[in-house]
């Protein structure tokens, strides 16, 4: 076995089993654990996956959401054993692959156009 083929074993053991189907636009709500101390916790953080980036067990997806005037961002890793789950809350339909863009608008124009079927 050379390098390679050992990382890609590594790799395919991080993976967890049930993957979350969601695309970028997509309003969602991620529920996260978080550790105070020796207490944790479940907290949910909801808004717009704005991009999805890397393979297999590197895949991280980013949620942006305005919270008091204030955009605030978070990338968490899709295989990571602290996200409990992920609900999407809507579909959007976007025609990008990053929704970079968004982080300059505020109000109605930050909006993603919803998917009616």
């Amino acid at each position: 076995m050379n390098n390679s083929e050992i990382m890609k074993s590594i790799e395919k053991a991080q993976e967890r089993e049930t993957v979350f189907t969601f695309n970028v636009g997509d309003t969602v709500k991620v529920s996260a654990l978080i550790k105070e101390g020796n207490r944790e916790r479940i907290q949910a953080f909801e808004g717009t996956v704005i991009k999805i980036q890397g393979t297999g067990s590197r895949k991280t997806f980013t949620v942006r959401k305005n919270s008091n005037g204030v955009g605030v961002e978070k990338t968490w890793p899709l295989h990571s054993p602290l996200i409990e789950k992920v609900e999407v809350v809507r579909r959007g339909k976007v025609r990008r692959s990053k929704l970079n863009y968004l982080r300059d608008r505020v109000g109605k124009s930050a909006r993603v156009k919803e998917i009616v079927k």
